[in-house]
């Protein structure tokens, strides 16, 4: 779900929205759920962990790479041919140096460091529910204004104009947004009618599983996160609860969080992008980040590896036109500077505190070339306190709540109002909220300018929108009335995109 809030980056804070009750923190797993890796010496035991082996793209490479993970220990698990990506699993401590000795090896790394083990989240505050008395403010309002039931408690959706550009074009059937997430419940009322089913899987572990209701969450209270993303993107105009930024398209979901811990492994997000990218998506949404390393440092070949394997997949998806929209994390922290300290990596074991570069050691899928990477704000348009910043690293910002923001609303509430599992509806806040704003304003995009790139998408998310310049005596944010390190290129516009 959505990265921990603010400083509470304890874990996964990256991408992950923070939901104002959910910070989806990675996930790990259960050992028992991992086959046993084949051909592994009695003597060379030890903890049975999963990898990425990256190769040149093409059967012939593949295959003989493949015959090396065997004779080293491993099983493999599935293999991305045409972007040269093997998953693989091994209990063999040595298998990943191993394997960096064979011939047509690029990079080779575990994309976890322990054992799978069940986990919990760190959550930042709690999802707060509707109340009977906000929910019948918000039905009178919405009735004298022909509004969707609990629009009046959506201020962001007229922060960026999404209401008004519903009457231009609430964008395209033809326009799929995939939620990589911890799955989505298209059984709610305000889903259902865009649900996409045909570009939904479950990818945790590698490998798609397409069965129907494979994409659903595993847990509705836990891992509501992919449920309210999705709503933000796409609820219908259906006159049930709220609406979505571009309730006319279509949005599906790949699940890539595990059970029990929603740690979002290399393997389960290299799997959801080439999928998205095979089964006709446009937008991707990825609000969080892979585990378990908030940043993924070059010079260590294991981390390295995660980067170059999700780094393909992600390439992989944009070649074939689709969007890639991400969350720039919820530590409050300068992606910019020239240092930063991660004392919450890895979080799937012993954090150690670190000192590193954001410019050689990169948040995942979030600064990933060609990426949209998106910031938090409230509704004061003001940056979200909790949201990452840095001038040249920000695209653009759009809301993502605060509750130091409250609106002249019947909630008063300064968090965003979305869809939960069971037909239900909450507020969280936190920069998950904020990428599927932007995702829900590229598919709009796209519905406008259907043969347009996905780099003339991110031009045109830019170019249209507003940005409101640096707050008076803030020297965190830098940068020019035009683009600077809050905002990026400005908030996105909705009403612009159908324009």
């Amino acid at each position: 779900m959505a990265r921990p809030l603010a400083h509470p980056r304890n874990r996964r804070l990256r991408a992950l929205a923070v939901p104002l009750g959910l910070a989806l923190t990675a996930t790990t797993g259960f050992l028992g759920t991992l086959p046993d890796a084949a051909g592994a010496a009695p003597q060379d035991s030890g903890p049975l962990l999963s990898y990425v082996v990256n190769t040149a793209p093409g059967h012939a490479t593949v295959d003989k790479v493949e015959q090396a993970i065997v004779r080293a220990g491993g099983k493999v698990i599935t293999a991305h041919e045409r972007i040269g990506v093997i998953v693989a699993h091994s209990a063999n401590p040595r298998f990943a140096a191993t394997l960096r000795t064979v011939a047509g090896v690029q990079s080779a790394g575990a994309t976890r460091t322990a054992p799978l083990k069940q986990s919990g989240t760190t959550d930042f505050g709690k999802p707060q529910r509707l109340t009977a008395a906000q929910l019948a403010a918000a039905e009178r309002t919405a009735k004298a204004k022909g509004e969707e039931p609990l629009e009046p408690l959506q201020w962001d959706i007229r922060a960026i104009k999404a209401d008004r550009a519903a009457k231009v074009n609430p964008g395209s059937p033809k326009v799929t947004v995939a939620v990589i997430d911890t799955g989505v419940d298209d059984t709610h009322p305000d889903l259902k009618p865009n649900f996409s089913a045909r570009q939904s899987a479950n990818c945790v572990g590698g490998v798609p599983d397409t069965s129907p209701g494979a994409w659903r969450p595993y847990d509705p209270v836990g891992d509501a996160h992919g449920t309210h993303v999705a709503g933000t993107i796409a609820a219908a105009r259906n006159g049930i609860g709220v609406t979505g930024v571009a309730p006319g398209v279509k949005v599906s979901a790949i699940k890539v969080s595990e059970p029990k811990t929603s740690f979002f492994y290399a393997e389960s997000v290299v799997c959801a992008f080439v999928f998205a990218a095979d089964h006709g998506v446009q937008v991707t949404n990825n609000s969080y980040y892979v585990d378990p390393w908030m940043f993924n440092c070059k010079d260590d070949a294991d981390q390295a590896a995660i980067i170059d394997a999700v780094g393909r997949a992600a390439k992989y998806a944009q070649d074939k036109g689709v969007v890639n929209v991400a969350a720039a994390g919820n530590a409050n922290s300068d992606l910019g500077a020239d240092k930063l300290t991660d004392a919450s990596s890895p979080n799937d074991s012993t954090p150690v505190s670190r000192a590193l570069s954001p410019k050689t050691c990169w948040d995942v899928p979030t600064q990933l070339p060609g990426t949209v990477t998106v910031a938090a704000t409230g509704s004061h348009g003001l940056k979200s306190g909790y949201s990452n910043y840095g001038l040249g690293q920000i695209d653009v910002a759009a809301p993502g709540g605060d509750a130091k923001q409250v609106p002249e609303l019947p909630a008063k509430n300064g968090n965003v109002l979305s869809t939960i599992p069971g037909g239900d509806w909450a507020f969280y806040a936190g920069t998950s909220m904020a990428s599927p704003h932007v995702a829900g304003v590229a598919a709009l995009l796209k519905s406008t300018h259907p043969k347009a790139s996905p780099q003339e998408i991110q031009w045109l998310l830019k170019e249209q929108a507003d940005n409101p310049g640096c707050p008076a005596g803030d020297a965190t944010c830098t940068g020019t009335p035009q683009v600077n390190s809050h905002f990026g290129y400005g908030i996105v516009n909705a009403l612009k995109a159908v324009k």
